[in-house]
């Protein structure tokens, strides 16, 4: 995979797209001088293989037309200055030789600053270059479609881009990927591979160790639509997705303890599949034997893997898991490995394109769908209101996105059926509620696989 300079995008200086030529009015009003370069990094829609890839397990989204885009100007002073077009995000400004991240408050500039000091580090930069900076972002926030992870890519690739190096990729991916965890989320990988290796007509089979991304072409009889719950999910401001991370990883201790593994390297439900040598339905079986469906306290845990409380909590637990008192591994369990198989089953349908291909697909959507609800516990009531309508009105398949509790669904919908069904689902879901209604204009929408992270320069 070629390196970054192969997606710089040379531009008419005299005749900029109206977005970027607004960006750079706006730069100019604000800092008084020209912007040298642009960044933009999409936002993405994880199709199927909802938490799965800090699993270790491939994941299938596709990258989405909304963005995070940055109009740039490196500076001689090494001061960072960061502006948002939204004027509900407070201007911020920061020595670039003392960069510090705020894990209890996750602001918009502290994911900025993540893809800073990822790359920073990564070249050991000792007079990293200043920059001015102005941000537009069409990503709904806290929607599930990783507008997150798309402004901390973004900032890996304006700073590589100012300080004039270079990296492939995936070498990119994997260094944004560990950034964003200096915010506190245990994520896995997918949404900053997406966004960059993501190619416009293609959604992406995403797998890890090594990274890699193989297209998968979508069937052309059906659109996917993306629809905003619009309650809101700050993955770093709860700790919902970091004791999941953790359920999984203490279910990988237990399942490799209880086969004679060497479970204290263990750390992904993957790693004792590959271990073990045999199949994803062949571990769904040992999870049945292995684990109980009722919780786990931590006292069991310790009996179990014959450690003290002390151990556990500074050996496995994350620092924001270390008061949680009892764990669900059977079901978290359940859930990777059964969302794991049905990601390959949707590539092989997605390649072989058999004639009820839509039907299928559709119902490992709604399959996963229950999943996370049943097993893995991450819906909410108004992501269960909102896929029903939106099986109600036509939809094949409908599950939600992201990571959940809140955000967005995602469902796929026979073209022929797509206005009427778009029409239904705004009268019967946003239609119906004052806050929703005022949101009703982002909030629907059908998309496309779109392209990956870009450098747009004046030539």
């Amino acid at each position: 995979i070629p390196a970054f300079y192969a997606n710089i995008v040379l531009l008419n200086v005299s005749n900029l797209p109206f977005r970027l030529q607004k960006l750079k009015e706006m730069f100019i009003s604000k800092f008084g001088s020209v912007p040298k370069f642009y960044v933009r990094a999409p936002g993405r829609v994880n199709l199927i293989g909802e938490h799965i890839d800090y699993c270790g397990y491939a994941v299938l989204p596709m990258a989405i037309e909304q963005d995070i885009l940055i109009a740039v100007e490196p500076v001689k002073t090494q001061v960072v200055q960061l502006a948002n077009t939204n004027s509900l995000y407070l201007d911020f400004s920061t020595s670039v030789n003392n960069i510090q991240i705020n894990k209890t408050k996750p602001q918009w500039h502290n994911y900025f600053l993540c893809g800073l000091k990822g790359i920073q580090e990564h070249f050991g930069l000792n007079n990293p270059t200043g920059m001015n900076c102005l941000l537009d972002g069409t990503i709904p926030p806290s929607s599930g479609l990783s507008s997150s992870s798309a402004l901390v890519c973004c900032a890996g690739l304006v700073t590589l881009r100012a300080n004039g190096k270079t990296l492939s990729k995936v070498e990119l991916a994997e260094i944004c990927t560990k950034s964003e965890r200096y915010i506190g989320t245990e994520g896995g990988g997918m949404d900053q591979s997406i966004s960059f290796l993501a190619e416009e007509g293609t959604a992406k089979l995403i797998e890890f160790s090594p990274l890699r991304a193989t297209d998968v072409r979508l069937p052309s009889g059906a659109a996917f639509v993306i629809a905003n719950s619009c309650v809101e999910m700050n993955k770093a401001a709860t700790s919902h997705y970091n004791i999941r991370v953790m359920e999984c990883r203490l279910a990988t201790k237990l399942l490799s303890k209880s086969k004679g593994l060497d479970w204290k390297k263990m750390l992904r439900l993957h790693d004792v599949q590959t271990k073990l040598g045999v199949s994803l339905e062949e571990m769904l079986t040992i999870v049945e034997e292995v684990l109980h469906p009722e919780p786990y306290s931590t006292e069991e845990i310790c009996k179990c893997l014959g450690i003290s409380l002390e151990e556990l909590r500074s050996q496995i637990l994350s620092q924001n898991t270390q008061d949680v008192s009892t764990f669900k591994l059977y079901q978290r369990a359940k859930h990777v490995y059964s969302e794991a198989a049905r990601v390959l089953e949707f590539k092989k349908i997605c390649n072989e394109a058999p004639a009820n291909a839509i039907q299928l697909l559709g119902e490992l959507m709604n399959q996963s769908y229950i999943s996370c609800r049943e097993m893995y516990e991450c819906s909410c009531p108004e992501l269960d209101r909102l896929v029903d309508i939106c099986l109600q009105f036509g939809a094949i398949g409908s599950r939600l996105t992201g990571a959940g509790w809140g955000g967005c669904t995602v469902s796929m919908v026979p073209t022929d059926k797509l206005n009427t069904f778009l029409k239904n689902v705004k009268k019967a879901y946003y239609q119906t509620n004052v806050q929703r209604l005022a949101l009703e204009n982002n909030s629907l929408f059908a998309t496309k696989p779109g392209r990956g992270a870009l450098v747009f320069v004046e030539a």
